[in-house]
């Protein structure tokens, strides 16, 4: 089986990896060199386990080759990037050019796939008139199938060959035979569906996590007006069995959860309200954020602001849609002196001052806002040395992960995000 795989990003060159060691011959293809250069010289992401020592693997066996020209092959697997313009529409563009760039090389038998998140409808809209344009007869000489990617950056390996997957067809023999593929690595299920079901169900699954987020953080909002724990309040329904409220927080990120309900509100011209809403409360939180450092450094002349995190979820270097970007942004945009501690990023920026340590990140701020809830800043003792630093003692807890106990014995005042309780109220 010749497999020749296009977009090497996060989840491509996984796949790529996935099928080589499962006794497939790949060809990766990025269009751009640079991709292909570092891949070569096996520079990976570092916070995908074992990634580096499965393509090493590959790459030496011959297993996989990875350049920027397609060759023939039996698949073609498409894993390029769908990102979202700034009007919230979803651009398209790299699937039609990956589609377009096939076209040479298909012939009487190829199965192509499209792993791409993609709005509904996508596959007949976009792909096929594209592949029809070689003339093969879909369904008959050219088979076509869509299977979305269901994995959690940092698990990308592990998940892609435990997680069940959902493949739909153009028609059933389509669909056979991209269930033959997968089962070349995939240990997990495998569900068929219709082709349009299949696109649907990746963005179901985000969108069902970015409303029940959303509700969360309008129930923060709310508890600091009405007067109660968040936190707590949330811990305690999660005690019932038919109920799982997620947590709170600065906002949403990443490339899904904040990007793939936009395909649906796009998809349905407006009918649906209920997914946008979700989008709207959670784009929101980090101005609510913003305006609470607003308040709490109001009476500092030029105050210097300490921002812990840039990357959108503990513990991972990833910052696509990072919700501390959009704070960070705001508290610029209002002239505040910024500075930026992340364990795994290493920022660059206008308007803000990268800190290669806490220490350094902290000393002369007037406020520390705690954005990222990586496992470094959950330490107990991690942030008490910080505090001795700063100008003025003020800590604002986005994600509960700090004893604002401790903080309060060495005279910072703790403010917790989604905490409307009177201090006498606290146990």
């Amino acid at each position: 089986m010749k497999i020749c795989l296009v977009g090497l990003g996060y989840i491509g060159l996984p796949t790529a990896v996935l099928f080589a060691r499962s006794g497939c011959t790949v060809q990766g293809v990025d269009s751009q060199p640079s991709v292909v250069d570092r891949i070569g010289r096996q520079i990976v992401d570092p916070q995908e386990p074992g990634l580096r020592e499965a393509l090493a693997d590959v790459l030496a066996s011959g297993a996989l080759t990875v350049s920027t020209e397609l060759v023939a092959a039996d698949v073609y697997l498409v894993c390029v990037q769908t990102p979202m313009s700034d009007s919230r529409v979803p651009d398209l563009s790299f699937v039609e050019a990956a589609a377009v760039s096939l076209l040479p090389w298909l012939r009487s038998g190829n199965l192509v796939l499209l792993e791409s998140t993609v709005p509904p409808g996508t596959m007949e809209r976009v792909l096929l008139p594209i592949l029809g344009r070689t003339g093969l007869r879909l369904g008959e000489e050219l088979h076509a199938a869509y299977s979305p990617e269901r994995v959690l950056p940092g698990r990308v390996l592990q998940e892609l060959a435990v997680n069940s997957r959902i493949i739909g067809g153009i028609d059933d023999r389509s669909t056979r035979m991209a269930v033959a593929l997968y089962r070349h690595f995939v240990r997990g299920d495998i569900h068929t569906t219709d082709l349009r079901t299949a696109e649907m169900i990746k963005l179901i699954e985000n969108t069902y996590r970015d409303v029940n987020i959303a509700y969360v953080n309008e129930l923060a909002r709310l508890a600091e007006t009405i007067g109660f724990n968040v936190w707590e309040a949330v811990r305690l329904a999660n005690t019932h069995p038919r109920v799982h409220v997620h947590q709170p927080g600065p906002g949403v990120g990443g490339h899904c959860i904040a990007v793939d309900p936009w395909f649906i509100v796009d998809a349905a011209a407006g009918d649906a309200p209920l997914v946008k809403l979700a989008r709207d409360v959670n784009d929101a939180v980090p101005l609510r954020v913003a305006a609470k450092v607003e308040t709490m450094v109001a009476g500092v002349a030029e105050p210097v602001v300490t921002l812990l995190g840039l990357a959108f979820k503990g513990d991972v270097a990833d910052t696509r849609n990072s919700p501390s970007a959009a704070v960070r942004d705001v508290l610029a945009a209002k002239g505040y002196r910024l500075r930026l501690f992340d364990p795994y990023v290493r920022p660059s920026g206008d308007g803000w001052d990268a800190a290669c340590n806490l220490e350094a990140a902290a000393a002369g701020s007037d406020c520390l806002v705690l954005l990222t809830d990586h496992s470094l800043f959950r330490e107990p003792d991690y942030l008490l040395p910080a505090i001795g630093g700063m100008r003025t003692r003020q800590v604002l807890d986005t994600r509960n992960v700090l004893d604002g106990g401790r903080l309060a014995a060495l005279g910072a005042v703790y403010v917790r995000l989604g905490d409307g309780k009177k201090p006498a109220e606290h146990e």
